[in-house]
């Protein structure tokens, strides 16, 4: 077994790997950059190395000369195969397939091809990304990036006047993600269910697979929710399928973890079509951890040691039921744009069959530069009910205050009727999105928990935030929220007691209903956490409250206020209009990219444009990047 292992990857993934290298008795060393340096797999590991980027093989290898091993772990470099044979030939061991896998499988063209040589069932599509191709492959269809996963680059076109931009967009993300824009077609297969199959495969030739997992809880192409089992397949489709993805990894000579993805229809779930290889660990392997009762990450170290497997097909047992939510530093309410902030109260969830995977703590500056993923939290039990009734509890008891986040979008995705029964397609997130209510920072226990820390006149609680004896009414302010504004004015005064239960804990007791909620002021803004929902509420001065109302006015549909902001804290990485073009409204402005997703910025109005940044500029939230004015001839406003 191997003395030092470098860990060429950042985040929960870094730390997790981390752990079972301390398990082992193994010493680790990480990998950072500058925007990392205070990161929590940092602190964790024996030894940490300063790198430019972690997608420079250079640097990789530098910092690894005195590892006996480097492990990618997933994204970045984990299925590059230049640094698989920069590890060989500077005498390091990659714990990972060999060059041929990473070549063959990294590669969705290639790996399409040599398995359908096979006789292996593949979804209709075409090497070639262009109009003519698309025309043969037929619309709707799916543009994917060759190399690397995740869903990055990922881009539905339903119609061919729609190709281009898709082409250009998913050339733009791939190149920014996996340092290869080549693109692949496939036809669109209508409401399918995403199965993918854990794999083991030692250099003595025994393959073995260890199950499916169901990962048809996404949002556009990105996997949120997953489990193992599926509750769609049968034994025998169980068997089939993964006899099936141990053909695959063995016409390719496989060499340690890795998945196989298929589509199966939810009409015909006996049938399944291979979607591609990941010659890596996945994100949600944690819950083919928790029903086979394997550490993954060990056995690809003993695999990548030389040790034979001494799990047999036989000794693979599935017990019970395990589910994981992914935790996104993204805002759900702005169509999960993603966020930036700093951690300032962290609550992690602990219990019977709960998991967490995460590289949070307290204090930690949660920047754009990469993968918006946070954390997971993992549920486990006897049977699929208690697990996903456990997960909800779980993520109940996660409180992030200081970035947004998604889990009370979670919490909502798993009350849905359909995820509750087992219902599952790739495509059920997109119709529950927009059905779906969010926390609002207009609620009134919300904004009563936020006035209690601030010194406001008419009758609140006194800026320390409590009381003794009996309770005083709390009379709420015209406040302003984040641009919208609280309808609670000249109102009757609202009773309500405050129980401390610590630092950043009270129970607020409002109308007669008990809200236990987390918050924390910083300056003028305040957080309040409740059942793992969070917002962010900014109290403004009066001249504040007035520029607001001034800015609604409108003269016919334009806005009167001329400014265009960044929707997200990113890079600028294309610009399509120029200064003094004429432009009207929803037409794209630019691009802005953020931890590795695009967004387009609209125009809100038809006008005159004038940019105020240019490609590679770095914009923070509410950034002004555009004006728009009016046209020459339409007169001065009133």
């Amino acid at each position: 077994m191997f003395t030092t292992v470098l860990v060429a990857n950042r985040g929960e993934i870094a730390c997790r790997i981390i752990a079972t290298l301390r398990k082992l008795g193994i010493r680790s060393v990480a990998v950072y950059t500058d925007a990392d340096r205070d990161a929590l797999h940092v602190q964790r590991a024996d030894r940490a190395v300063r790198v430019g980027s972690y997608l420079s093989i250079e640097d990789v290898v530098t910092a690894a000369q005195d590892a006996d091993a480097v492990h990618p772990g997933y994204g970045f470099l984990s299925e590059n195969a230049d640094l698989a044979r920069a590890c060989e030939a500077a005498g390091i061991v990659f714990v990972g397939p060999g060059v041929k896998a990473l070549e063959v499988m990294g590669d969705k063209i290639r790996a399409k091809e040599h398995v359908s040589a096979a006789g292996v069932p593949v979804i209709p599509g075409s090497s070639t990304a262009d109009a003519e191709a698309a025309d043969r492959v037929g619309y709707p269809l799916l543009v994917k990036p060759s190399a690397g996963g995740g869903g990055k680059g990922m881009t539905v076109v339903e119609r061919p006047q729609d190709l281009a931009d898709a082409l250009a967009g998913a050339r733009r993300v791939a190149a920014a993600a996996f340092g290869d824009d080549t693109l692949l077609l496939e036809r669109l297969v209508r409401a399918p269910r995403h199965i993918e199959v854990q794999l083991l495969a030692d250099e003595h030739g025994n393959v073995i697979h260890l199950g499916e997992r169901e990962c048809s809880l996404q949002r556009r192409h990105q996997k949120v929710i997953e489990e193992a089992p599926s509750p769609l397949l049968d034994e025998p489709t169980r068997a089939r399928i993964g006899a099936a993805a141990c053909e695959v990894a063995r016409s390719v000579g496989y060499v340690g973890a890795g998945t196989v993805e298929f589509l199966v229809s939810d009409e015909a779930p006996t049938e399944f079509f291979f979607m591609e290889m990941n010659t890596r660990l996945q994100v949600e392997h944690p819950v083919t951890e928790l029903v086979t009762g394997l550490d993954l990450v060990e056995w690809q170290l003993r695999v990548a040691a030389g040790e034979p497997l001494t799990v047999t097909q036989a000794d693979v047992v599935l017990t019970g039921h395990a589910i994981e939510a992914r935790v996104y530093a993204e805002d759900p309410a702005r169509d999960f744009l993603p966020s930036a902030g700093t951690v300032l109260v962290l609550d992690e969830p602990t219990g019977d069959g709960i998991r967490v995977d995460s590289a949070l703590r307290a204090g930690l500056v949660i920047g754009s530069a990469y993968d918006p993923m946070l954390a997971k939290v993992v549920a486990w039990a006897p049977d699929r009910t208690t697990a996903v009734a456990r997960l909800d509890a779980a993520l109940a008891r996660t409180t992030i205050l200081g970035v947004r986040t998604n889990v009370g979008f979670l919490r909502q995705v798993l009350a849905d009727p359909d995820v509750r029964a087992g219902r599952l397609d790739t495509d059920l997130l997109a119709r529950l999105i927009p059905t779906l209510n969010f926390l609002s920072p207009d609620d009134r226990h919300l904004v009563a928990a936020a006035l209690s820390r601030h010194e406001v006149r008419e009758g609140a609680w006194g800026s320390d935030g409590w009381r003794l004896g009996e309770p005083r009414p709390i009379r709420y302010e015209d406040v302003s929220v984040l641009g919208d504004t609280v309808s609670v004015r000249d109102g009757d005064p609202v009773p309500a007691r405050l129980v401390r239960r610590g630092p950043d804990a009270v129970d607020l007791e409002l109308d007669g209903v008990v809200h236990p909620l987390r918050l924390v002021s910083d300056g003028s803004v305040t957080w309040v956490g409740d059942q793992g929902s969070a917002v962010e509420l900014r109290f403004r001065t009066r001249v504040e409250r007035l520029a607001d109302e001034l800015s609604v006015l409108t003269r016919g549909t334009r806005p009167v206020d001329p400014q265009v902001r960044s929707p997200m804290p990113g890079t600028v990485v294309s610009v399509e209009v120029a200064t003094g073009d004429s432009v009207v409204a929803g037409q794209t402005l630019l691009t802005i990219e953020a931890m590795k997703m695009e967004h387009r910025v609209v125009a809100p109005s038809d006008g005159i444009v004038t940019l105020t940044v240019r490609p590679t500029d770095q914009v923070a939230l509410d950034h002004v990047v555009a004006t728009i004015s009016g046209h020459p001839d339409e007169g001065t406003p009133a």
